[in-house]
């Protein structure tokens, strides 16, 4: 799952998929906005055809964040 997360983020900001590591933080780190960042939650919605509540993205801070709350709606 982390490699093809790492596709999808390179899709959205400008870092080499090495620095996409499961402790990187999508804000801090990995130089997303509010915006990208909602347009990659609509993407990973699609992709793994699950639906992510709104009070549950401003838990989602790091990449494990995702994977973890992905691999819980699966």
């Amino acid at each position: 799952m982390l490699e093809e997360l790492r596709e999808i983020i390179c899709q959205y900001v400008d870092v080499t998929p090495d620095k996409i590591t499961e402790d990187a933080r999508f804000m801090e780190d990995l130089g997303f906005n509010s915006y990208d960042f909602m347009s990659l939650v609509g993407e990973v919605e699609e992709k793994y055809d699950i639906e992510v509540e709104e009070r549950e993205v401003v838990q989602i801070k790091t990449v494990k964040d995702a994977m973890d709350y992905i691999s819980s709606l699966q």
